[in-house]
């Protein structure tokens, strides 16, 4: 009784702080920022455009070089100019490349309790499992999964040591899709982690730390979610039908220790991508 009094606040909450989604396509994209203490995390070290004095949203980009213009050197043969800047970004990419990957934990990627398969297509990741006849799919994207973390009076401080700077946590929205041997439609559930869900302290009740935004019946196998079948959102739903729903997922192995575990590999893999963009970006820059 407890729990579904939790999860019946947790929908009263929704209601006044969920924002309004726009077209979807599976899975989605964007989530709202958490700092889970289980989760695997690194410094915030991304000085490339995010560590400024204005702070990411303000659209102000830090001058890496001096305003005083370079002239370009002779082109090589690749066929792309190369100044005394690209040599300094290249430098500056090539420190940054070294730093971020002190802190990487670890070269391999974090395996998820329960039997869960991971396929991996670019930055999106696809963890299935079969029970009894069914087939559970998850699927997120890394990309946009850590929003800017900079609250307003840390904006305006100075550069804090590594140990005080904030931790990258990737929490992306991801979308579980149930599918029936004899059905025709898999039932498929839009989630993402709340920006207000806080850990529970010891001896309380266990809360959920994601949350079902929508609901739907999407014909099998198609990765975009169509508008034309009903969908059903929870921002105004029933507690005790939301309590059920959750509960059919923590059935088939979608709970909070999956979702601990899922921003810990996402994490993971978010830092893996980025490492391999500054490296291309750094050998585009060089024309390695």
């Amino acid at each position: 009784m407890l729990k579904s009094v939790v999860r019946a606040v947790g929908a009263a909450a929704r209601l006044s702080s969920a924002s309004t989604s726009t077209a979807r396509v599976l899975p989605l994209s964007y989530p709202a920022l958490r700092s889970p203490s289980s989760a695997i995390t690194r410094p915030f070290t991304r000085s490339l455009w995010m560590l400024n004095n204005n702070g990411a949203s303000s659209g102000y980009r830090p001058k890496l070089f001096s305003s005083k213009v370079l002239s370009p050197s002779v082109s090589c043969g690749c066929g792309g100019l190369h100044t005394e800047g690209d040599k300094a970004f290249g430098d500056f990419l090539s420190d940054e490349i070294k730093e971020e990957k002190k802190i990487q934990k670890s070269k391999s990627l974090p395996k998820v309790s329960g039997g869960w398969e991971l396929e991996m297509n670019g930055t999106e990741a696809k963890l299935t499992r079969s029970v009894s006849g069914e087939k559970i799919a998850v699927t997120f994207n890394v990309n946009n999964s850590i929003p800017p973390n900079f609250e307003e009076e840390v904006e305006q401080t100075q550069q804090k040591s590594a140990e005080e700077e904030p931790e990258i946590v990737s929490t992306p929205n991801f979308v579980v899709e149930v599918t029936k041997q004899a059905a025709k439609h898999s039932l498929v559930f839009d989630c993402h982690f709340p920006e207000d869900e806080i850990s529970h302290g010891e001896g309380e009740e266990e809360s959920d730390i994601f949350a079902i935004r929508e609901v739907s019946f999407q014909p099998q196998g198609d990765s975009e979610w169509k508008e034309t079948s009903y969908t059903l959102n929870t921002d105004s739903l029933d507690w005790a039908l939301y309590d059920h729903l959750m509960d059919f997922l923590a059935d088939r192995g979608v709970d909070n220790t999956f979702a601990d575990e899922l921003m810990e590999l996402s994490t993971a893999i978010e830092h893996q991508e980025y490492i391999k963009f500054l490296e291309d970006l750094q050998g585009f820059v060089k024309c390695n």
